[in-house]
């Protein structure tokens, strides 16, 4: 019914079908993928690609569509936001958080300024992304073996987590810098190596997203500012609803799931799937537009 309904309205403000169906499908794969340890950077450059969705104007469109999925993240986690909003002044367990929030979220800041041009130069491209899903499968395979052994876990909860501890999975993400990597593939599973426990890693992570995709979207469309266009606006609402939808269901799924399961099904997924691009890409049955 909601596909249906954002189906209708676009069909009634004059948008292409073709980029209709690109501009949801785009949206659907940054939800799904934002909060998972997949990369969603890695599956919005192989679907751009799949789809002949690419250019200048994309990458704008992909900075807006994450701060829809950043916004599922903020819609989901409201009462904890404004409880420490509100509690921040005389609550010392707030201050903490938002400290340790801060922390984690610097290294990739710094990084990012120094190195992000010769990334996206260099390795945004679907070989390298296919490289790294499955570098990063088997970095989930090792750690999850380990968790395995370990009877207790160091951080039960966000707020029990040290300045120390933010730092570290702040460097963790740091790899994210790499596409295919995955942003909370690498802080959950870096938080998990360091000692949280897995739903500390996977909660933290979805509150790190939020300063991370937000900085990183205004950003972004600071130096993108010459493309953007009012004209452009229907396909920016519509990919930023499709995202926020999308990723609203998926962090709601993960935290059902990983009360009971470890992430060792996405390890397999990451090989399976990057196995898949190299193998098409080298035999050339794929197209993969770069």
């Amino acid at each position: 019914m909601i596909s249906f309904a954002l189906f209708s309205a676009l069909c009634a403000i004059g948008m292409d079908i073709t980029l209709l169906i690109q501009v949801v499908m785009m949206g659907i794969v940054e939800g799904l993928t934002e909060f998972l340890p997949i990369s969603s950077t890695g599956h919005l450059i192989l679907a751009g690609s799949l789809l002949n969705f690419t250019g200048e104007k994309v990458k704008v469109f992909e900075i807006v569509i994450q701060a829809g999925a950043m916004l599922a993240v903020c819609w989901e986690y409201r009462v904890k936001i404004s409880r420490v909003i509100l509690d921040f002044k005389h609550d010392i367990a707030a201050r903490r958080f938002v400290v340790n929030l801060l922390i984690a979220f610097l290294p990739a800041v710094i990084l990012g300024l120094i190195f992000g041009k010769a990334i996206k130069v260099h390795l945004f491209k679907p070989v390298p992304v296919a490289l790294a899903f499955i570098i990063g499968a088997f970095i989930i395979i090792i750690v999850e073996r380990r968790q395995r052994r370990v009877m207790y876990s160091r951080v039960d909860t966000v707020d029990d987590m040290s300045a120390a501890d933010a730092l570290k999975v702040g460097l963790a993400q740091c790899l994210a810098l790499i596409p295919g990597t995955s942003r909370s593939g690498a802080t959950i599973i870096g938080a998990m190596a360091f000692g949280l426990s897995r739903q500390a890693a996977t909660e933290f992570s979805f509150f790190l997203a939020i300063p991370t995709l937000f900085g990183a979207t205004v950003y972004s469309l600071y130096k993108e500012r010459a493309l953007l266009s009012a004209a452009d606006l229907p396909m920016f609402s519509i990919g930023a609803l499709s995202a926020f939808i999308s990723a609203f269901l998926c962090v709601r799924w993960l935290l059902r799931y990983i009360s009971s399961h470890d992430f060792m099904i996405f390890a397999w997924y990451r090989l399976v799937f990057g196995g898949i691009v190299l193998v098409t890409a080298f035999t050339g049955w794929v197209n993969w537009a770069e």
